[in-house]
């Protein structure tokens, strides 16, 4: 196909009965206001999916339309349209035929595009329609920064050269600053964090390399290696954007600081330790554009969400969420209070630090420095008459017993603690000194949790389990194991050759029923874990795993990874 006609995107939803008259008069209206695309227009209001209207416009133009979810692009094909075009076009190169190439677009009317593609592409272009969304994401994916931040990571340090913290020390303070290769450095690592979805950002240096690795889904993936010298500057610059003490290289610092990729706003969280080759430091990205998910979108089992609904909504009680660090616990909580939030419930939390703002919530950042600690905060808190208070740990004996005696005078009170299983977490409360009766009374339900990668959609193949593998299904799903057909992921450009893009929760729950209360009121720790257990059969984190595996959410693999991290 040569350059694409110029038509008419509401006349072509019209003769395809994808619109009324009335819903493209209604649109049309809508995008004099506000100045937007018709096509974002009609999507907004709900007229029209974007794959609707691409699948449309293909069919208009005689041209195929091409699911970029199905479909693997090359890196080494796709660079050959700069990414400033691609994104500017809403365009990528999908493949090298010889003589032409297939380029997919978001918008293939746009003629003006159109020509510039062929212009700088020096070939004639086959078209094709994609979606914009999924083009963007192929996009934030392809044009990743690895080379780039190796030149600058080479270029830092040609100009630091021997003599590092001094002279970094001279240029941070100087005009132009924007324009030293450590910021330079520093902003391009964050946009390939940001892009690679990656949720922490570790700086390490070792004896004879420095090394930058991304958390992505939970797993670390190593992302360049350059000369350690540079680590002393890329340490001081982060240490001053987060207003961290910069002669102290001794003890750990923690900090915090904003920075805008694109259009998101990220809350950049900084912990530095000093190690033995320098100071180590690890960010945690927090994208407050990405939104808080709601219960019915983090993953509960249909039963356990029921369960969960008509206890957050009791007048008081309280309720744990358990599991290690990075096991999506601060989400659960905050799903739970997004429900809670309404105008006629007073809402505050005690977190250290607070990871997201919630509109309408009263939010509290414990500080230590000032002896603001999570007890103190939780009994002022309790004289600002609440009715939900959420303590973002429970540290110690002072803050448990506050938070238990709470959720005894009318308070729903949510927490987290650090215990394997949902189980161990009232017999850890009583370890703690909390007295056993206020546990029974006040203690509602304990959620565990973990998180297991999702297989990629994209890459996704049938997959013929092995002996180990088989065995472990067998102790949860018996003789149902073969009743299934199991799934992996073979890798591709959509999840950079890992088989999985994103990640889902596992759970269990103790609710404290009248045997468990019963039975937790009675010093007598095995039969109260008995008990726990006998209510709790079929429903523990293991079991909701290998159900994930049997629906093809998550690899055996994945899920026996995972389950090491609870074994008894």
């Amino acid at each position: 196909m040569g350059r694409p006609e110029k038509v008419r995107l509401g006349e072509i939803l019209i003769q395809q009965k994808l619109l009324t008259e009335e819903q493209l008069k209604s649109a049309l209206e809508e995008q004099k206001k506000s100045g937007r695309r018709l096509g974002r227009v009609v999507i907004e209001k709900g007229y029209v999916t974007e794959d609707q209207i691409s699948q449309a416009l293909a069919r208009q133009l005689g041209v195929p339309f091409i699911s970029l979810k199905q479909f693997n692009t090359k890196r080494e094909v796709t660079i050959k349209l700069p990414e400033t075009q691609a994104r500017r076009f809403r365009a990528l190169v999908l493949e090298d035929t010889g003589r032409t190439y297939k380029v997919g677009m978001a918008d293939p009317t746009d003629l003006t595009a159109y020509d510039e593609l062929v212009r700088v592409l020096k070939r004639d272009i086959e078209l094709a329609v994609v979606s914009e969304t999924e083009l963007l994401r192929v996009i934030d994916r392809t044009y990743r920064r690895t080379e780039q931040i190796t030149g600058l990571a080479h270029e830092l340090e040609a100009e630091v050269g021997d003599t590092v913290v001094v002279d970094f020390g001279a240029l941070v303070m100087t005009p132009g600053l924007e324009e030293a290769p450590v910021v330079k450095l520093l902003q391009t690592v964050f946009e390939d964090a940001t892009q690679a979805r990656a949720s922490d950002i570790h700086i390490e240096p070792q004896a004879r390399r420095l090394q930058i690795r991304f958390r992505i889904d939970g797993v670390l993936h190593l992302q360049t290696e350059t000369d350690p010298k540079i680590a002393s500057a890329v340490v001081l610059r982060l240490k001053l954007m987060s207003g961290l003490d910069i002669s102290e290289k001794r003890l750990p610092q923690d900090g915090r600081f904003n920075i805008k990729i694109g259009t998101n706003q990220i809350d950049v969280r900084i912990s530095t330790m000093p190690t033995q080759y320098g100071e180590s430091v690890v960010m945690r990205l927090l994208n407050q554009a990405s939104g808080m998910l709601g219960l019915d979108n983090i993953g509960f089992p249909p039963d356990l969400l029921v369960r969960l609904r008509e206890v957050i909504h009791r007048p008081n009680g309280m309720v744990l969420v358990t599991g290690p660090t990075g096991s999506g616990k601060t989400t659960t909580l905050y799903a739970a209070l997004g429900e809670l939030n309404t105008p006629e419930r007073k809402i505050i939390t005690v977190e250290d630090p607070v990871e997201y703002r919630l509109n309408g919530i009263n939010q509290v950042q414990v500080n230590e420095k000032i002896e603001l600690s999570f007890e103190r905060v939780l009994r002022s808190a309790l004289r600002q008459d609440p009715d939900v208070i959420l303590v973002g740990e429970m540290r110690d004996q002072p803050t448990v017993e506050t938070g238990l005696r709470a959720a005894i005078t009318g308070h729903m009170v949510f927490s987290t603690l650090h215990t394997n299983d949902a189980v161990s977490t009232p017999v850890r409360l009583l370890d703690m000194g909390a007295p056993r009766y206020m546990v029974a009374l006040s203690l509602h339900m304990v959620i565990a949790q973990r998180l297991v990668r999702v297989i990629c959609e994209s890459c996704t193949q049938a997959h013929e389990l092995l002996p180990n593998e088989r065995e472990w299904l067998r102790q949860e799903l018996s003789d149902k194991v073969d009743g299934h057909a199991y799934k992996h992921g073979k890798g591709c450009t959509h999840c950079n050759g890992t088989g999985y893009l994103g990640r889902t929760g596992i759970y269990e729950a103790l609710e404290m029923t009248s045997p468990v209360v019963e039975a937790a009121n009675h010093d007598d720790i095995q039969n109260f874990i008995r008990v726990a257990r006998e209510q709790m059969a079929g429903k523990t984190l293991r079991r909701h795993a290998a159900q994930l595996v049997a629906a093809g959410t998550t690899t055996v693999e994945e899920a026996m990874r995972v389950s090491n991290q609870f074994e008894d």
